[in-house]
């Protein structure tokens, strides 16, 4: 049984460890029972479980997030292997901020190296790397210096776009385009799907057609939350710092066994 296709397998005790930031190579094995031709077009990832890594190992929460920027790599890479096109990885969240001092941090200066060290990289790749969420007096800026720099050597990528979501919360997504409706001054009998979706913070991205959480939790956690109403959900209990390119092939395999209907009856 794939270790990651649903909750309930056990994830492996091995992994990565915090120097491991050599290149990831994109070739992969695709296993047999994944059809190229049903790929989700949009997967979306909650990176969950780096603090558990870490203190499995006697480690500090930081080392487990460090760990798992070969996890996001090997990811990304995989999923250029077998064609997703729209890559949704939640990064950063708005309730993240309740984290010790320290920690949050520690995440704005590795999030901002982490561009620097991997962009050149994705966009050889040609990926275009974007990114979801508040612009707000919390986030440092030179972080927000870092995220356009890379939003801008990247724009001219099609092959896949890699959105990261940072200062990100599903429930402000929402309140900040109600606000942008106010503010364009649409009448209530105008508000409908539609007129909301335009204001999202990227109204041209698909819906996920998957969304993976990791490290064993049944949550949602405030991730896309207008977006994944007809999203397939897959749960593992691998760690994140542990989650590779196998993890994702197991999840979409999973994805292909559903059937989804969106409301209706097949005949």
């Amino acid at each position: 049984m794939p270790r990651s296709a649903v909750a309930g397998i056990a994830a492996p005790s091995g992994g990565g460890t915090p120097d491991s930031f050599g290149p990831v190579p994109e070739h992969s094995v695709i296993p047999p029972d994944i059809d190229l031709n049903r790929v989700p077009r949009h997967v979306a990832c909650v990176m969950d479980g780096n603090g558990r890594w870490a203190s499995q190992r006697g480690l500090p929460r930081t080392a487990g997030h460090a760990a798992g920027e070969e996890a996001l790599l090997d990811t990304v890479n995989g999923a250029l292997a077998i064609g997703v096109r729209w890559l949704t990885m939640f990064a950063f969240s708005t309730e993240n901020w309740r984290r010790p001092a320290d920690e949050v941090r520690y995440l704005m200066g590795f999030n901002e190296s982490l561009l620097a060290r991997r962009r050149d990289e994705l966009h050889d790749k040609g990926v275009r790397i974007r990114f979801a969420g508040r612009r707000d007096w919390r986030v440092p800026r030179r972080v927000l210096r870092r995220m356009d720099e890379s939003s801008e050597l990247t724009a001219g990528n099609r092959r896949m776009t890699l959105t990261m979501a940072f200062n990100y919360g599903g429930r402000a997504e929402i309140v900040d385009a109600v606000r942008q409706l106010i503010r364009d001054g649409v009448p209530a009998d105008r508000v409908d799907e539609r007129a909301l979706r335009s204001r999202l913070y990227h109204p041209d991205v698909p819906d996920p057609d998957l969304v993976v959480r990791t490290s064993g939790e049944f949550r949602i956690s405030n991730f896309l939350l207008w977006e994944l109403a007809y999203s397939e959900l897959v749960f593992t209990d691998v760690l994140w710092p542990d989650f590779r390119r196998q993890d994702l092939f197991d999840a979409v395999a999973e994805y292909q066994r559903r059937e989804r209907r969106y409301g209706g009856v097949r005949g």
